[in-house]
């Protein structure tokens, strides 16, 4: 469904987020809900909480983190390291939305704790330098999320509750394939329904959504601190960017072999994201066992009927070019497919 804020300092910085912090709003999704099953589909809620990803501007908030560490993008200043019963707080705000996707008929929920929101932050020790109980080592960076899958278990029952992690962040300290393993253990001995291998931090820049180029056209329309500096400079130092921070590479499948090591170790389902455009691909990685299931994003925005076409033979692959359009709009825009047209600084308000 895409991420679902569960608390108002956790608003994601994208157009009209989805919020479940409030008992009102489950009638809306049990229409959402109830319009999905009528085509024989499961849906599940995605929840979380942005932490240091996002603004006092988006929210109206202060913001908050495990610990105050700035986030190289999203931060004007370092987000105020959380207190113990803020976190306790947290916990319970998880548990309530839980109980409120229930009540509105999703099929489950998935905890987001991958991309560097809220819950990724607590398991990296790149951004996770806590000494009391919620932080040091794994077990105890992994204290909140097992504290809100046993407390949500304890209050709906059997329902699932899935989890979206990071097998890699490219940062000093940030989280390892090693760690990931450790951490896909723990989910599954506190009941996990299943594991999404992600990768990426908001501030590694383009690790998680990955594009062929820098979507510079996009950035000077769309970056909300890219919009305080003059075009003209922005396109001036446009052709160092590649240099100073080389994208991440590979383009497609990225999250795959890491996925096949998790799938290694642990029972429950795996699903993995990252790049998966071509059938080809995905019947490669459910028969030699990479995965359990492929998850895409950006092919969806494309083709909402990509599916589809898959399996009516029309394509074996998406149309998506991976341009990363989508992303830089998101906190202007309801989500569109740009299919890496120009947009024209000229025709925007800074002229």
């Amino acid at each position: 469904t895409g991420q679902a804020g569960i608390r108002k300092n956790g608003r994601l910085p994208v157009h009209r987020c989805l919020m479940i912090d409030r008992d009102e709003f489950v009638e809306p999704y049990r229409r959402l809900a109830s319009e999905v099953h009528k085509r024989d589909t499961a849906i599940i809620l995605q929840i979380g909480h942005a932490g240091r990803q996002t603004r006092t501007a988006v929210t109206g908030e202060e913001t908050v983190a495990p610990s105050a560490i700035r986030d190289q993008y999203w931060n004007e200043q370092k987000p105020r390291e959380l207190e113990d019963e803020e976190i306790e707080e947290l916990i319970t705000d998880f548990i309530r939305a839980t109980e409120r996707a229930k009540a509105a008929g999703f099929d489950g929920v998935q905890l987001h704790a991958a991309h560097g929101w809220l819950l990724s932050q607590f398991l990296s020790p790149y951004m996770n330098r806590r000494k009391d109980k919620w932080g040091g080592g794994t077990r105890g960076r992994f204290r909140v999320l097992e504290r809100i899958i046993k407390g949500a278990q304890r209050s709906v029952g059997d329902f699932p509750i899935l989890v979206k992690i990071n097998a890699l962040e490219n940062r000093r300290r940030g989280v390892t394939l090693a760690e990931a393993l450790k951490v896909s253990a723990m989910l599954e001995a506190v009941g996990c329904a299943g594991i999404e291998v992600s990768c990426g931090v908001g501030d590694d820049g383009f690790m998680s959504t990955r594009v062929r180029k820098y979507p510079m056209e996009a950035a000077i329309v769309f970056s909300y601190r890219l919009k305080r500096v003059p075009v003209f400079i922005t396109r001036m130092f446009a052709p160092l960017a590649p240099v100073v921070k080389p994208l991440p590479r590979p383009l497609e499948n990225y999250n795959v072999d890491a996925s096949r090591e998790i799938k290694k170790h642990v029972s429950i389902p795996v699903i993995v994201v990252g790049g998966i455009r071509r059938l080809e691909d995905i019947g490669r990685i459910i028969s030699e066992n990479d995965a359990d299931y492929v998850a895409m994003s950006r092919p969806f925005i494309a083709e909402p009927d990509i599916v589809n076409r898959f399996k009516q033979g029309e394509q074996g692959t998406s149309r998506c070019i991976s341009c990363g359009y989508c992303l830089l709009s998101l906190e202007e825009n309801a989500v569109q497919c740009f299919r890496g047209r120009l947009i024209a600084p000229a025709h925007h308000p800074r002229g």
